[in-house]
């Protein structure tokens, strides 16, 4: 990691002047980008080990500051050593910033009150390590497929904008006879030359309306309950969220918060309206005195496994274990998953491509027949 220990007694001798610059320019610099999962997993592994190794929590935020490549990471880590300096707590000072979920906060807390904050610092870099796998597995599986749909639209609109009309032009001054199929072609290509402005202006209000819309919570129910139904991708997409959630449970319970406490602050962490609203349901629940695997029963979205993994823990009071063996399971399941569905969406994207692509030139050399008869 590159620590350097003998910075901390230059940091600490700091004049009250510098500070209370440094301050006023660290909150202008705070309404930025929020702190990325990759900075968090950082934080809080170079946190772990340096309270393992005996520095105290203000050295080692000095020195993580200077650790920071982005200017505004590091204006929110020195923040939050001057509040600890004012008497604030660690967690305190993470709960006076957005930038950290209530999670982070609470077990943050748990461990400053049992001593073990070394722990659950290393407990959250492990969470936020596998949160960030997780992602670049996604990004991995989807983006060939993306980027192969690009190329699709550009050679689609090539051809639209520049191949087409000179066709065109060729049959017009031949007076050739034009298929029907050839005519639709001819009538989009001339749509996509002369109104190209008004097309990218409807796509952008089409974004922002977009924007807007997806914040309301309207939106938020509705795209929820539409991804499940989506074939072969909405199965894909629940178990995402599901690796989430175990993930999630697994952490909370090695850290000893209680599974109704868990549940509770795991539906805070997941932005997926099906699985979130079970959670509110489940929560409930296991209040009134229901049983774990009963409570998780009544919901279509926890498959069998899951509900009968969660009875052995009830039984064998195994619950951090049992997550963590969900966890595991899901991720393999979803990783042999991503690479079929990947492999299948080249293969269609690749049919796609060679269909549009062959239609538009079916209809551009079938009029090549006629106009060979009338120039012979």
């Amino acid at each position: 990691m590159g620590i350097k220990f003998e910075t901390i007694d230059n940091n600490s001798s700091k004049t009250q002047g510098e500070e209370k610059k440094s301050f006023l320019q660290r909150e202008i610099h705070l309404f930025g980008k929020k702190f990325s999962n990759r900075a968090k997993e950082d934080f809080y592994g170079e946190l772990s080990v340096l309270l393992s190794s005996g520095v105290n929590l203000k050295a080692s935020l000095e020195l993580i500051s200077e650790m920071q490549k982005k200017e505004k990471d590091r204006l929110l880590i020195d923040t939050i050593g001057n509040q600890i300096v004012s008497g604030s707590s660690l967690s305190e000072a993470m709960e006076s910033h957005s930038f950290f979920s209530k999670y982070e906060c609470q077990a943050v807390k748990i461990g400053e009150q049992t001593g073990q904050l070394q722990k659950i610092a290393e407990d959250l870099r492990e969470y936020f390590n596998r949160k960030n796998e997780l992602r670049r597995m996604l990004v991995s599986s989807l983006s060939y497929p993306i980027i192969v749909l690009v190329f699709a639209l550009l050679v689609v609109f090539f051809m639209l904008r520049f191949v087409v009309p000179m066709f065109a032009d060729i049959f017009k001054q031949n007076r050739v006879e034009l298929p029907w199929i050839t005519q639709q072609i001819v009538k989009l290509s001339h749509l996509v030359s002369v109104s190209g402005w008004w097309l990218l202006f409807f796509v952008v209000i089409v974004i922002m309306g977009y924007r807007w819309i997806s914040k309301t919570e309207g939106y938020y129910r509705f795209i929820g309950k539409l991804q499940l139904k989506i074939p072969i991708l909405g199965n894909y997409l629940k178990r995402i969220y599901l690796i989430q959630f175990t993930q999630a449970m697994s952490l909370l319970t090695h850290a000893k918060i209680p599974v109704v406490t868990g549940i509770g602050l795991a539906r805070e962490m997941i932005r997926f309206y099906p699985l979130e609203s079970t959670l509110v349901t489940i929560e409930k629940d296991l209040v009134h005195g229901e049983k774990l695997h009963q409570s998780f029963s009544k919901h279509f979205i926890y498959d069998k496994k899951m509900i009968a993994l969660l009875r052995v823990a009830e039984e064998t009071n195994q619950t951090e274990y049992i997550f963590q063996k969900l966890y595991d399971q899901y991720s393999t399941e979803l990783k042999y998953k991503g690479q079929i569905i990947t492999s299948v969406f080249n293969v269609v994207l690749s049919i796609f491509l060679g269909i549009v692509v062959g239609i538009i030139l079916i209809a551009m050399y079938l009029p090549m027949f006629k106009l060979s008869s009338v120039i012979g």
